[in-house]
């Protein structure tokens, strides 16, 4: 029996430029002003959205890379998506608006101000997706650069420190009576002197506590010390995983095992399965793509090297293509998802750098389960199938220029909204009642 899941709008390429190296880039959207951002919005609450996170990499990466992140706009430029937030949540009335945040950024305390006061402009829709890279550390201060491990220590030191900021507003400080005249009782703020590892501030924090909950917390991630994270502080899981019963039901018990470790339910965490399909008018169609997919010339490859140079910040362009990997290429600051993602379950040590890039162009049918090229009827019945699992949504990934949106729900919706996959309605409260309604 079908069952409502959540959906996610993943903002692949962040606040940056859409439509470049497509053909709708003739439409003239300007992607630095928000209008494009705040039309694919309301269409995403439209359909019945949970919610929009908008990925973000505030550097352009080492020396070496710089130019293969920006000459195609694969990695940058990019704006900062929480100055952008606000304009969304003008145009929308229910949709969530997740932007991303590195806890290397920013202070706890102004970044609890600031986010405290989106929380209340908003009507408590803002989310948080919190991410330890570690390769922007050098914009941010001459501290050497972290761990993968360390930079998730960080991560959870800085996020308890905001909510304990947040709470520092004992329950009754907030009196706001006009008949005595007293606004707040300062007897019951909590001072909140944290002296930890790696941050030291005070409190109280200057900004009201919250009536329906704090920002949503939402995190990728998928190595051990990730999903630790995630089970001990996030509401979002964004998961990367084979879309087998087995690797499903596998991904979701290791989350709630690492929330029950923490005292948590396993309700506590929704955890949306990143899925970029590509839907087509019909089977034969499908069938000629893959076909196709799995043949790809050199200049193809060279082509997706260069994207995913810009995602694993090192070259890969003048590598040889008919050779392994060398050893050590990858820094401890590139994210093990992204290594994952280029080499598979292929021997790196002999594999050629063209079977890795070949298994990346290659594509597979959503209706044999090899991949996620189909129609939209075919895509419903995944995502009814993985409802059936136990799933608690799904994240669809692409940019956010009006032509990929519709190209992707037009028939999409109708579909799932007639099987009763996607909601139709809202409720009252916020991006936290709405995550907890089903």
């Amino acid at each position: 029996m079908s069952r409502l899941q959540h959906f996610g709008w993943f903002l692949a390429r962040g606040f940056g430029p859409h439509g470049w190296g497509h053909p709708y880039l003739d439409w003239d959207w300007r992607w630095t002003t928000p209008e494009l951002y705040r039309q694919s919005a309301r269409e995403l609450e439209r359909a019945g959205f949970d919610f929009l996170l908008i990925e973000d990499a505030p550097s352009l990466g080492s020396a070496d890379t710089i130019d293969l992140r920006v000459r195609h706009a694969f990695g940058g430029p990019k704006h900062d998506p929480l100055l952008l937030a606000p304009y969304l949540f003008q145009a929308t009335q229910h949709l969530g608006v997740i932007p991303t945040v590195n806890p290397a950024g920013t202070l706890p305390y102004t970044a609890a101000r600031q986010f405290a006061t989106l929380q209340h402009l908003s009507d408590h829709r803002l989310g948080l997706n919190v991410v330890t890279d570690t390769g922007s550390a050098r914009h941010f201060g001459d501290a050497p650069p972290l761990g993968h491990d360390a930079a998730y220590d960080r991560a959870e030191e800085w996020l308890g420190a905001l909510r304990a900021l947040w709470r520092s507003w004992q329950d009754g400080a907030l009196v706001a009576d006009p008949v005595s005249g007293v606004y707040a009782d300062g007897r019951r703020l909590d001072a909140v002197r944290h002296r930890g590892e790696y941050y030291a501030f005070d409190g109280p924090l200057n900004a009201l506590p919250f009536e329906r909950g704090e920002p949503v917390i939402a995190s990728p991630g998928g190595s051990g010390r990730g999903l630790a994270f995630a089970g001990a502080n996030s509401d979002i899981q964004l998961a990367l995983a084979p879309l087998t019963e087995a690797s499903v039901r596998d991904y979701r018990a290791r989350i709630h095992r690492a929330a029950a470790e923490r005292g948590r339910a396993a309700s506590d965490v929704r955890i949306l399965f990143a899925i970029q399909p590509v839907l087509v008018a019909s089977a034969e169609e499908a069938d000629r793509i893959v076909a196709a997919s799995g043949h790809p010339d050199d200049a193809a490859l060279r082509e997706i090297a260069r994207r995913q140079s810009s995602d694993l910040e090192t070259d890969l362009t003048t590598l040889d293509l008919e050779a392994p990997l060398p050893a050590g290429i990858f820094g401890e600051h590139v994210s093990q998802g992204s290594i994952r993602r280029l080499v598979g379950d292929r021997d790196v040590a002999s594999a050629p750098l063209r079977a890795h890039l070949t298994a990346l162009s290659t594509l597979g049918r959503i209706s044999d389960r090899s991949g996620f090229v189909g129609t939209a009827d075919e895509f419903a019945d995944l995502i009814e199938e993985l409802g059936e699992w136990g799933n608690d949504g799904v994240l669809l990934w692409g940019d956010l220029h009006p032509v990929t949106v519709h190209r992707m729900l037009d028939e999409l919706v109708p579909i799932l909204r007639r099987r009763g996959i996607l909601r139709r309605e809202f409720v009252p409260g916020g991006l936290h009642a709405n995550l907890r309604a089903f």
